[in-house]
């Protein structure tokens, strides 16, 4: 979306090569978000990652914490261990998208009963 007053490149997601619809497809994948706000308490290791996220495989975790990790919303560091251990946490820019869909998840949640009612609603 431009921003008129802004002197850098302007970004429009409805546009199918923009990078930006990239980093908005990451961030609002089913995992990604996710990921997203488990690390928002702080760093975390890829095991601690998966036991937080229900549901999500080893390799789809490795996978969206590499996207994240490429579109720097996320800072890996690996300790260099044998085993390995390997920590994830937020880069300034995902602590800043991570509150935002935190805030959305939050909704979701208290908002849960009337939701269902209304899909109730529509199945009948």
């Amino acid at each position: 979306m431009s921003h008129d007053s802004d002197a850098r490149p302007l970004a429009d997601v409805f546009a199918a090569d923009c990078p930006s619809r990239r980093i908005l497809t990451h961030v609002s994948s089913r995992w990604g978000g996710l990921a997203l706000i488990a690390l928002r308490p702080g760093c975390l290791r890829f095991s601690e990652l998966k036991r937080r996220i229900g549901g999500i495989s080893e390799r789809m975790l490795a996978q969206t914490l590499q996207s994240l990790e490429a579109d720097g919303l996320i800072a890996r560091r690996d300790h260099g261990e044998v085993p390995p251990r390997v920590d994830y946490r937020l880069t300034p820019a995902g602590a800043e998208i991570a509150a935002r869909y935190f805030e959305l998840a939050f909704w979701i949640e208290q908002n849960l009963p009337d939701l269902l009612a209304a899909q109730n609603a529509a199945a009948q």
